[in-house]
């Protein structure tokens, strides 16, 4: 008996979990907006799609080293410029809203500078740096949809 119940719970949540799957596939905005601009740029990701193509392509210099679409995080790995060879960054952003905002995106970074043996030791991070690259993508989550609206 209790294995017939394990199977019929089981069933039972394979189908929700493929209706829940099948009605993610109609393109239903997460914004909650009847706007068809806005329902397309939000089909399949969590968060506003501009501000995620903007991150990735603002950063894209830097290695990526995870990055999560539904819960709007992405992580960068140690970037070192090769003009300043002994100070390495770290970035991490959150995309915080489905909506194109100024305070749906958060940058954080890390900053390590080598020490007089060689490793690396964490350093301040200068208090524009993070407002910079979040300005930046901004600048560029708009062009991006600027240009889509055309």
């Amino acid at each position: 008996m209790g294995f017939v119940r394990g199977k019929t719970v089981l069933a039972t949540a394979l189908v929700v979990s493929g209706g829940l799957l099948l009605s993610a596939c109609g393109g239903l905005p997460f914004s909650g907006s009847k706007t068809p601009a806005r329902s397309a740029a939000q089909q399949g990701i969590g968060v506003n799609a501009y501000l995620w193509r903007a991150t990735l392509d603002t950063l894209s210099f830097m290695p990526l080293m995870t990055a999560d679409p539904w819960g709007g995080v992405v992580n960068y790995d140690w970037y070192i410029n090769p003009q300043t060879p002994n100070e390495r960054f770290k970035a991490t952003v959150f995309i915080l809203d489905t909506r194109l905002r100024a305070d749906a995106l958060n940058v954080t970074v890390a900053k390590e500078v080598r020490d007089a043996s060689g490793g690396w030791v964490s350093a301040p991070v200068a208090a524009q740096t993070e407002a910079d690259l979040e300005n930046a993508i901004l600048t560029k989550a708009r062009q991006l949809n600027l240009s889509n609206a055309g």
